[in-house]
């Protein structure tokens, strides 16, 4: 299975979550619609369907990814 670089989901990921931030106070259509399309690449990234999910799967990735870089020291 392939899993998109860890670099890249991180910044997708706060992309989204600021994206969010700012629409849900200011709701400029122009902010929902970049919040659309990241959320559309993050879903596809992550082969999800909704934001909510794609959040949690890419976090995990993350997670995934750090404890690979990081091994444990005896």
């Amino acid at each position: 299975m392939l899993r998109p670089h860890p670099s890249l989901l991180r910044e997708l990921v706060e992309r989204c979550e600021t994206l969010r931030q700012r629409a849900a106070s200011s709701g400029s259509e122009k902010t929902k619609r970049q919040l659309e399309d990241a959320s559309y690449t993050l879903c596809v990234v992550t082969g999800t369907r909704q934001l909510d999910t794609a959040l949690y799967v890419a976090r995990q990735h993350l997670a995934d990814a750090m404890r690979r870089e990081q091994p444990l020291h005896r």
